[in-house]
């Protein structure tokens, strides 16, 4: 165990923002606002990760884009909407409610809710009467089970 914590300490460094310095801005509070879009935005190579910390060439200009738009003056706002206009909602690590979206969110629940009222209904059901077995019947059932 201890093993684990020494390597996970030691690699903990290599787990940093894959923003380069060349790559940010000069303004501080720019750079906090593109820092927290990159963070929302997923690389489209990667697909589970931000571009804040893909080594993806499309990442890193993704980053690049969302410098540019942000020193262009756009809002937060704009910049997701231009990455979502040519990439999808998908580029967004966390996809809009609303749309199909809206039919994604709730299938789960959904889909737990009528497996619930299935099991109750099944619960419920009389069990469906069946004839006793005649003599002839039971007779035949016995000769199968002897052998």
């Amino acid at each position: 165990m201890r093993r684990l914590v020494l390597i996970l300490a030691l690699l903990w460094p290599l787990a940093a923002q894959a923003v380069q310095p060349d790559e940010m801005l000069s303004d501080p509070v720019l750079e906090s606002r593109a820092q927290a879009l990159d963070e929302e935005l997923r690389c489209v190579l990667c697909r589970s990760e931000s571009i804040a910390s893909s080594n993806a060439d499309w990442a890193a200009d993704a980053r690049v884009l969302v410098r540019e738009l942000i020193a262009e003056g756009r809002s937060d706002a704009e910049v997701r909407d231009f990455f979502v206009a040519r990439y999808g909602d998908y580029v967004l690590m966390q996809p809009r409610v609303g749309g199909v979206n809206l039919l994604l969110w709730a299938a789960g629940p959904l889909i737990l809710l009528l497996a619930g009222i299935v099991l109750v209904r099944r619960r419920r059901a009389t069990p469906v009467e069946t004839a006793p077995l005649t003599a002839e019947e039971r007779a035949e059932l016995d000769a199968l089970t002897r052998d």
